[in-house]
């Protein structure tokens, strides 16, 4: 062949961008974790561990927000690094604006229920 027809491989060798789709052990490992937090959480609720519902509570969210994280480093591959920054600033925007909505969400929640739900003051009444 002439030295025409040579293809180029240094283009291609980079071809994912340095973004790393996980191996065999990141799997099992991310696996492994989701079991343990999805397994504690369920044995408190079964057993009632903590004897107390507001702790309970308190400690499955716990659980749940570092579920998510699990997900997000083992399976979604999220790093600050992916994509320049983008795949988290991406993120960031998207938890500000589920944490504007439920937190609007509650706050109209209870105040109907406060405003509006007869029978609040029916003690005081003679």
């Amino acid at each position: 062949m002439s030295a025409g027809h040579q293809t180029d491989t240094s283009n291609h060798s980079h071809a994912h961008h340095g973004v790393n789709h996980g191996s065999l052990a990141g799997y099992l490992t991310g696996f492994g974790l989701s079991v343990v937090l999805t397994a504690v959480p369920f044995w408190l609720v079964m057993t009632n561990a903590l004897g107390n519902q507001m702790a309970s509570a308190i400690a499955i969210m716990a659980f749940a927000v570092v579920q998510i994280i699990v997900h997000m480093v083992f399976f979604l591959h999220m790093n600050t690094r992916s994509e320049s920054g983008w795949t988290m600033m991406a993120l960031i925007f998207t938890l500000i604006l589920v944490m504007i909505a439920l937190t609007g969400s509650l706050w109209v929640m209870y105040h109907l229920n406060v405003n509006m739900m007869p029978g609040h003051d029916m003690s005081q009444i003679p």
